[in-house]
């Protein structure tokens, strides 16, 4: 008897993982998308000092940030997926965080909802055309 309590003592547990709103445990329901730092003020608000950080910022282009991503979940109160900014402390506790608008360019993997910036809007246009007529943009002009 003894042999199989151990034995089952070392599964992995399932993340302990809240609904903020509930209380109830949350299912993940994507990858995890991890964060970057691209800037000296991202790696200041998470506790490191200024002269530091632009050191490191001079190093690197980007240096990518531990427990730290973004992730959406599945509530079965709410009955939604909702995508919240997870930390994780080194106790191995979860915070569950809204996300800031700007926290999305600094996720990995991540399509921006806005588009990229450096596409222009006819190409943008184009890409949502699904008929033929779409070439009606590409007459010349005699």
């Amino acid at each position: 008897m003894q042999t199989r309590k151990r034995r089952n003592r070392k599964r992995s547990k399932r993340r302990a993982i809240c609904c903020p709103r509930h209380g109830c445990y949350i299912d993940s329901v994507s990858q995890k998308h991890r964060l970057y730092a691209d800037k000296a003020e991202h790696l200041q608000e998470r506790g490191m000092r200024r002269r530091v950080s632009l050191q490191v910022m001079a190093h690197y282009t980007t240096v990518p940030l531990d427990n730290e991503w973004l992730e959406a979940f599945w509530c079965e109160v709410c009955q939604q997926n909702e995508w919240y900014w997870v930390v994780k402390s080194p106790e191995g506790d979860f915070t569950l965080n809204r996300i800031p608008e700007d926290l999305w360019q600094q996720a990995q993997g991540v399509i921006l909802a806005t588009g990229n910036p450096t596409v222009s809007e006819f190409t943008r246009r184009q890409s949502r055309r699904m008929n033929y007529y779409g070439v009606k943009d590409f007459v010349m002009v005699s």
